[in-house]
């Protein structure tokens, strides 16, 4: 069992996938070296789909680019970042296939434990802190979307997180598969000793919502003594949150997980810019009971966080009150690196 720091070098918990992960992790690791990456499992495209189908096991290219993105800044921390990344090329078996991947593949088969296999090849990257599965096997992300019929009232079923996230239609509620996934101990461990707490940004059905699907996880993040953040996209996605307002990310957010609360809602300044909308989001931040914070996070030119902003605003998080923070009534709890464009898909 993990124990609270009382230090002064703060742990912070990062929870998400893919891209949005890699921005908060870059971000974290500025303000201490104890972070623990907390990471969805239910990719089912690109390598990761391969080797989930083929070989069982927790997908690992989110997996791995969490490694990545807390790698250690010694040369042979660097290299190793390199090495993972790297995608192999031609036209057989290994095609498309980032050495990461199977790194991590095989790991798993030697150990039998995605856990010890994500703490061995962190000692090779020089981590100081974690990467963990935020369930400890692979599942499925299941939608309910409507547009997609004749009738705009009707629903569909999809199913599998590319379908999820790529889905013309529009998103009304996720469900994980299997249902009641449960939670990897060592994560519940690491988000009852953080100091700090994120969620998000990402893919909001896809990468962030999971984690509040999953009971141990969802206990936890209610019954935290941390602080706790939600690190809001800089725009809508095209896909699953297509028009998608600030406000209605955070609705979404509270009608999968009742009386789910954080601390702070960290927003870029830029995307909402009017005093009266800004209101307006600070009214539907009482659904999660926060605080809205504006700041500039963003990378200018680019749809991406800057690692330094969100630094920062990340720093305030921690530094501002000690308030604490409503806690509903919870079921038990269970025991800037090397980055690559999105449409290369590179995190699978």
């Amino acid at each position: 069992m993990i124990t609270r720091t009382t230090t002064s070098t703060p742990r912070i918990v990062a929870l998400g996938g893919g891209h949005g992960l890699y921005a908060t992790l870059s971000a974290a690791r500025r303000l201490t070296p104890y972070v623990t990456a907390v990471v969805t499992v239910a990719d089912d495209g690109g390598s990761s789909g391969r080797l989930r189908a083929e070989l069982d096991i927790v997908p690992p290219g989110d997996l791995r680019m969490a490694l990545a993105a807390l790698a250690s800044d010694s040369p042979q921390g660097r290299l190793w970042a390199t090495i993972i990344q790297h995608r192999f090329g031609g036209s057989g078996a290994l095609a498309g296939h980032p050495i990461g991947n199977l790194l991590l593949a095989g790991l798993d088969e030697v150990l039998h434990d995605p856990v010890a296999a994500l703490d061995e090849l962190g000692r090779v990257l020089g981590l100081r802190g974690r990467v963990l599965p935020m369930c400890p096997i692979g599942l499925q992300i299941e939608a309910d979307v409507t547009g997609l019929e004749s009738d705009p009232r009707m629903s569909r079923v999809i199913r599998g997180q590319v379908a999820v996230a790529t889905t013309p239609g529009q998103v009304r509620r996720v469900r994980l598969h299997p249902g009641h996934a449960p939670a990897t101990p060592q994560a519940v461990d690491a988000i009852m000793a953080a100091d700090l707490v994120v969620l998000g940004p990402g893919s909001w059905f896809s990468s962030v919502i999971p984690h509040v699907l999953v009971p141990g996880l969802l206990s936890a993040l209610r019954s935290t003594p941390a602080r706790c953040a939600l690190v809001l996209n800089l725009a809508d996605e095209a896909g699953e949150t297509a028009g998608f307002s600030a406000e209605r990310h955070l609705h979404v957010l509270a009608q999968h997980a009742p009386d789910f609360t954080v601390h702070e809602i960290i927003v870029d300044a830029a995307r909402v810019p009017g005093e009266r909308e800004r209101d307006q989001l600070r009214r539907s931040a009482e659904v999660l009971s926060a605080n809205v914070v504006f700041a500039d996070v963003s990378r200018p030119g680019t749809p991406l966080h800057d690692p330094a902003k969100l630094a920062s605003a990340l720093e305030g998080v921690l530094t501002r009150g000690s308030e604490v923070r409503p806690v509903a009534a919870t079921a038990p709890l269970a025991a800037e690196g090397i980055m690559q464009k999105r449409g290369d898909e590179p995190w699978r």
